[in-house]
């Protein structure tokens, strides 16, 4: 398998296909490369290099028991691009992923980079504070860390089962399938990795990243987002980039780029042929 060894030890692996302009994807919280099986197809057919790692501690990266924050992820993410030696990349985010690109960009700056995008993406800040009063309170997360540590493979059928694709919703049609692939994504990676990375992805505020950033930056999030709420995100993300573009949607779940993957591929793709 693909793998590279960052600095302080820890395998990275990473799938990259094709050639052309390269996009490399950036997956959520407790996920893998695998969750972008969509984009990868779609946009290697249309002639790009799609790039995809799993992050530290998840999927098939070092089970490591340290370095689960932002400051490591982002510091992954630049090891792999220079590693790659990638020139005018495309990075493109979901959820926690989102996170990544962007503290990779404030922290690592744009020599490489193109354009990128923050799908259903948790900048600026999940977290409820004096300064955030729209966020989630920490008791929220505090309870998702109590769930995984009493029974993950349980907590990982009840996310994708209920709000992390919308199929809690009246009407909407449940896909075993899917649900089984998040729940097998979930469970490739490590306990304390994914328990580590709810506070990640939950307390640490991109507002710095996101001013820093003058790349284009599309935006992409639904105001029915269960997991990381439209109001707290999308919009506040897209007023702090210096040339940020919001694209709502109205009913989409959290997880659109599976769910609804032909919207999302297409729109990304107008976003990186403008």
């Amino acid at each position: 398998m693909p793998m590279i060894k960052t600095k302080d030890g820890i395998e990275i692996y990473y799938k990259d296909w094709g050639s052309g302009q390269p996009i490399v994807f950036s997956h959520g919280w407790p996920l893998s490369a695998d969750d972008w099986d969509a984009q990868m197809l779609f946009f290697l057919a249309q002639g790009y290099r799609v790039i995809a790692h799993d992050r530290r501690g998840h999927g098939r990266s070092t089970q490591t028991g340290d370095g689960h924050d932002m400051d490591h992820y982002a510091d992954d993410l630049a090891a792999l691009t220079a590693h790659l030696d990638l020139k005018n990349a495309i990075h493109v985010g979901h959820s926690t992923g989102g996170g990544e690109v962007a503290h990779y960009l404030g922290r690592h700056g744009e020599s490489r980079v193109a354009k990128a995008a923050l799908i259903s993406a948790v900048p600026p800040l999940m977290l409820k504070t004096a300064a955030n009063p729209a966020g989630l309170p920490k008791e929220v997360f505090d309870g998702l860390q109590a769930q995984l540590a009493a029974n993950r493979s349980q907590f990982y059928r009840a996310l994708p089962e209920g709000p992390f694709y919308g199929y809690n919703r009246p009407g909407a049609k449940a896909s075993e399938a899917v649900i089984a692939n998040w729940w097998r994504q979930g469970m490739m990676g490590g306990a304390k990795a994914h328990y580590d990375g709810i506070v990640a992805f939950s307390q640490t505020d991109f507002t710095e990243d996101l001013k820093k950033i003058t790349v284009p930056v599309l935006v992409m999030h639904s105001e029915d987002d269960q997991i990381v709420p439209y109001v707290a995100a999308g919009p506040l993300s897209a007023k702090l980039l210096k040339n940020g573009t919001l694209k709502t949607y109205k009913n989409f779940p959290h997880g659109m780029p599976t769910t609804e993957a032909a919207t999302i591929n297409a729109d990304l793709l107008a976003f990186l042929k403008g």
